[in-house]
């Protein structure tokens, strides 16, 4: 869910520094030797300031990671290409336990601490500004469960015939290092080495499938299109693989427990078209594939829309797949700048939920609209949610980054901008945000000045009273 380079000051006050960071640019454009600094160890997140790390940018994930589901033991090698944004002379990764067993930068091997999640590295050489390098993490042991601040479970869970990867919002840091905030996106490659007899799933493309003649089955996904840490994934266990296509010709592959295959059925056989149908209304889907993963109910608290292949707890209903479908395009595609923005990601998802409603014979938005402002849950099961509880744009910590009004307020929020614009400028908002911000990060800012230079509308009242107003918003005209 990628981009920020942390900026130096020089000040009169201290001039020894001022002409050390000097010396560091001469020499760098010279070229002689590079003098870095540390890069920071925590990107200022509102809500989780020391997760991602300064002062580099990553490119490509390399992960080769064997599991053994009858131990738990995970060994991996993580290769991550950077650049970076400033001269280092060492910088972090985000780890979340496992043991580290050998680092290197640029092929040379590097000293390296840990301190909590960070995996502080420093390379033998400082690398310059603009300089991609390549560090080499080999590591193993038990991966951890992650608590979340609203008590759910993330990291690496393990299942009853293997293990499963999720990472919202911090998660993946406990079986990957990496500069895990949703900012930093980049690419991946993820080959997972697992017994024969077992299925191992990830997101984007299966490469291949081989026997290393070892009695282990090995398979290599590619995801081509940038990818938030969050959003990774690695799902190993006894599934039951099918492959699709939708009409418009996306390739879907669904992995699903046996226990869950025929419950499922009904709203996977859906997908194709869900894929199509969210093609029409908010521009071309915007990955290589498509499909979903289904863990045995119970497993997780929650659902997660992993990129390309979100995961399910439990057989899904199809109003659970029209939105973790929709978070392809909203808070994949266009992942958010910092959690603080994670309406852009469950409003726009939750507001697909009702439009496919709208658009398939059942109740349309603004009824929905109408339910949560009158608590009738006859309409809409979910009205009777406190969504009224605090801004959508200003959660109140993180604990409620996934609360109701981010949700369903956020989904109001763009009731009301179509109420305001119309139908034909609302869609077109809606296909525009997706389109221009493809693959890229945004804010909430962002968007309220693209919502209205693209409609052409003033919506200082939508922003004011339904997005950052404190108490709870009135009918329109009310």
């Amino acid at each position: 869910m990628a981009h920020r380079a942390l900026r130096s000051r020089l000040r009169l006050a201290a001039p020894a520094a001022a002409a050390a960071a000097l010396l560091a640019v001469t020499t760098a454009c010279t070229g002689s030797t590079v003098q870095g600094r540390p890069g920071a160890s925590g990107l200022r997140d509102p809500y989780f300031p020391k997760a991602g790390n300064g002062g580099y940018d990553v490119q490509h994930y390399d992960l080769d990671l064997a599991y053994e589901p009858d131990t738990g033991r995970l060994a991996g090698t993580a290769v991550v290409t950077a650049r970076a944004t400033q001269g280092l002379s060492s910088f972090n990764l985000d780890l979340d336990g496992l043991d580290v067993e050998g680092v290197t930068v640029q092929g040379d091997r590097a000293r390296f601490n840990r301190t909590g999640h960070e995996l502080t590295v420093r390379p033998s050489e400082d690398l310059a500004k603009g300089e991609v390098f390549r560090t080499e993490v080999r590591y193993a042991g038990r991966p951890r469960v992650v608590k979340d601040a609203d008590g759910s479970s993330e990291g690496w869970i393990r299942t009853e015939d293997g293990a499963v990867g999720v990472g919202e919002p911090v998660g993946s840091m406990a079986w990957f290092p990496g500069n895990h905030h949703p900012s930093d996106k980049a690419t991946y490659d993820i080959t997972l080495r697992v017994p024969a007899g077992y299925e191992a799933v990830s997101n984007g493309e299966l490469r291949s499938r081989t026997d290393d003649g070892e009695g282990r089955t090995v398979f290599a996904w590619h995801s081509a299109e940038p990818m938030a840490g969050y959003l990774a994934t690695a799902a190993i266990g006894r599934y039951k693989v099918s492959t699709a296509r939708s009409a418009a010709g996306v390739p879907v592959l669904n992995a699903v427990a046996p226990e869950e295959a025929a419950a499922s059925a009904p709203a996977l056989g859906r997908l194709p078209e869900i894929v199509d149908w969210g093609s029409r209304v908010f521009g071309p889907y915007p990955f290589a594939t498509a499909g979903a993963i289904v863990e045995r109910a119970g497993t997780l608290e929650y659902a997660l829309e992993t990129q390309s292949r979100p995961i399910y707890s439990g057989a899904p209903e199809v109003g659970l797949v029209v939105h973790e479908t929709a978070h392809q395009w909203f808070g994949d595609s266009v992942s958010p700048v910092s959690w603080k923005d994670m309406w852009l990601n469950e409003g726009f998802a939750t507001y697909a939920e009702w439009l496919w409603d709208e658009q398939h014979g059942g109740v349309g938005a603004q009824q929905h609209f109408e339910a949560f402002l009158d608590g009738d849950t006859d309409v809409d099961p979910e009205a009777g949610a406190d969504w009224a509880a605090f801004p959508p744009a200003a959660p109140p910590g993180a604990a409620s980054i996934s609360a109701a009004p981010v949700y369903y307020r956020g989904a109001m929020v763009l009731h009301r901008i179509r109420q305001e614009v119309g139908d034909e400028a609302f869609f077109d908002l809606l296909r525009g945000w997706a389109t221009d911000h493809r693959h890229a990060n945004a804010t909430t800012a962002d968007f309220t000045t693209y919502a209205e230079e693209r409609t052409g509308h003033d919506l200082d009242e939508v922003w004011t009273e339904w997005l950052y107003g404190r108490t709870r918003p009135k009918a329109p005209h009310d």
